[in-house]
């Protein structure tokens, strides 16, 4: 894979974590004719669902990005991507020759304006592979059918709870070949995920050396990963996490975008049978023990924490006025492991940290 400079191909003026087709749409539409864009679809609300398709290859190639609405790290990605096979290069053009690839960068634009994990109806996209009860639903159903893909890859983000392994790297990719079937079995198209898994965690791990995970793998056939493997075509479930103070997620978009021209690379050159499986397996699987903040030396009979050594604080996203704020709150762990890791840990007997903690409402929680 070439040198990438990320920076050539980044569209800056696309940034932050609310993304919605108000931000996109001014550089979809300043792509030349050879990118093909059309409205596939309506949301619950009667918004536009897109897709661009681009290149004439025989190599079929679908992505779907904010599937759930608040996961837009991976449509930032998809908007670099598009710049990228815009320029007048010799490796974009052997691209464009091998491959075609239809991307659709909002699935669910109703969730992404509402910032929220479901559409308008409240529900999740991403289990209704089999009622396909929802309009946005059976717009990618009938763009799978119609398009007839080889390879499907569907784009999330994930919280900032996730390390790798048992390790204190936070888990900044995680990727997943999904199961077709509840035993988690392999069949051809599930290994053919998985060697293209392995290929784009060989470029990563000399960008970001132990911070790519391996995301659960059990079996649900009501995730749409799941529903196309079991329909015998390769599907990769990607997830942006968190890279050190990227809360905007602004860092993690260029790995995301590197993976994804590294796959097309692979795709194209045919080179997915020099990585296997058990390059896949080797992935460290994500655990969960990150928190945003870990509190220490709080007064802890003053405060009610009689009980605890630290107290673990995580950031809730709540939209306000367009724009993404992070409101800390107390978490509770589904199960609390061994060790907590924290992207921040601050002492209440440090003055600076006392005193950012007061000016950032956390000793408000506290009291």
């Amino acid at each position: 894979m070439m040198k990438l400079n990320y920076k050539d191909y980044c569209v800056t003026g696309i940034s932050g974590r609310y993304i919605t087709y108000d931000h996109i749409n001014e550089f979809i539409s300043s792509l030349p004719t050879s990118f093909k864009i059309e409205e596939i679809g309506k949301s619950v609300r009667g918004e536009s669902i897109k897709s661009i398709v681009f290149g004439n290859g025989a190599k079929r190639v679908l992505m779907w990005s904010q599937m759930h609405g608040n996961e837009s790290t991976t449509t930032k990605a998809v908007i670099d991507l598009l710049n990228y096979l815009n320029k007048d290069l010799i490796e974009v053009s052997e691209i464009l020759n091998s491959c075609t690839i239809k991307i659709i960068p909002i699935l669910n634009p109703d969730g992404a304006r509402d910032y929220t994990r479901v559409n308008a109806n409240k529900i999740d996209l991403n289990r209704d592979a089999q009622d396909l009860s929802q309009p946005e639903s059976k717009v990618l159903k009938k763009v799978y059918e119609d398009f007839k893909p080889d390879f499907c890859f569907n784009l999330h983000d994930q919280r900032t709870i996730f390390n790798v392994g048992r390790t204190n790297k936070p888990a900044t990719v995680s990727f997943l070949a999904p199961a077709f079937d509840v035993e988690r079995n392999n069949s051809p198209s599930r290994k053919l995920s998985m060697q293209l898994i392995a290929a784009m965690n060989s470029m990563l791990q000399k960008e970001i050396p132990g911070q790519v995970g391996r995301y659960d793998d059990g079996f649900n056939a009501n995730c749409v990963g799941d529903a196309f493997q079991m329909m015998k075509t390769p599907t990769i479930l990607f997830e942006a996490g968190h890279f050190n103070n990227d809360y905007e997620r602004d860092v993690t978009r260029a790995y995301i975008f590197k993976a994804l021209v590294k796959s097309l690379e692979t795709i194209k050159d045919n080179t997915i049978t020099e990585y296997t499986v058990e390059q896949y397996l080797s992935i460290p699987e994500n655990g969960k023990q990150f928190v945003d903040i870990l509190v220490r030396n709080i007064d802890f009979e003053t405060n009610g924490f009689s009980t605890s050594e630290f107290v673990p604080v995580q950031y809730k996203e709540v939209l306000e006025k367009d724009k993404i704020e992070f409101v800390p709150q107390i978490h509770d762990f589904e199960k609390e492991p061994e060790e907590i890791f924290a992207h921040k840990t601050l002492n209440c007997n440090d003055k600076n940290d006392f005193n950012w903690l007061h000016e950032n409402g956390i000793m408000n929680l506290l009291s």
